[in-house]
Order: C-alpha cells, then structure tokens, then sequence
C-alpha cells in the first residue's frame, strides 16, 4: 500500500517561490507517468507538470518557464519548483503517480493528499 504525502505549500508573494514536495511510503514499480495537479476555486483539475519514466517533461502552458519537475527515486520524491509565482497559480496542488503492467497493461493511479498553494498580489 503506497501513500503519497505532500509538503511545500504555503502563502507566498507575487514574484516568490515555493517547492512542493511528493514523498511515496515505499518505493514504487512500473511508474508510467508522475505529475502535479491543481485545483483552483471554481474550476476543474488541471496538470500543470508531467514527467514520464524516461524522464520527458511537460507543463501546462500557463507555467511554462516558471515551473520545474523534478524527481529523485533515491528517496522515492517528485518535485515542483514554483517560481514567479503569480495569484493565478493559487490553488489546491495535488501529486499524482500513475503505474501501468506494460504499455497494454493496468493503470493506477496514486494522489497526494493535497497542498495548498496561496499567491497574493
């Protein structure tokens, strides 16, 4: 059973930065995807950052330049460098960690339980 836990958020600024933090209870097999998620007032979940196993990345657009992810399977941890945060990065961060038994496989997904991130103007 694997548990996700997330640390890092925080009330920071426009301008500033902040690193969310994802560690897993245990190590984890056949990762196919891990990402980070937000949730702001009123809207849907949205990624924001995605990398895969092989280690290609992909933000949404709205961060692209600002943000960073990162990973260290050595402590079993994903990473989100936020910088220049702006007010419309304000929302509920979640981690995500998706599993896959070969490309044709099964999926599972993993979540965090949530961090919030607050940007004032």
């Amino acid at each position: 059973q694997v548990q996700l836990v997330e640390s890092g958020g925080g009330l920071v600024q426009s301008g500033g930065s902040l690193r969310l933090s994802c560690v897993a209870s245990r190590s984890i097999f056949r990762i196919n995807f891990m990402g980070w998620y937000r949730q702001a007032p009123g809207k849907q979940r949205e990624l924001v950052a995605g990398i895969t196993s092989g280690g290609s990345t992909n933000y949404a657009d709205s961060v692209k330049g600002r943000f960073t992810i990162s990973r260290d399977n050595a402590k079993n941890t994903v990473y989100l460098q936020m910088n220049s945060l702006k007010p419309e990065d304000t929302a509920v961060y979640y981690c995500n960690v998706n599993t896959k038994d070969g490309f044709f496989g099964k999926e599972h997904d993993y979540w965090g339980q949530g961090t919030q991130v607050t940007v004032s103007s």
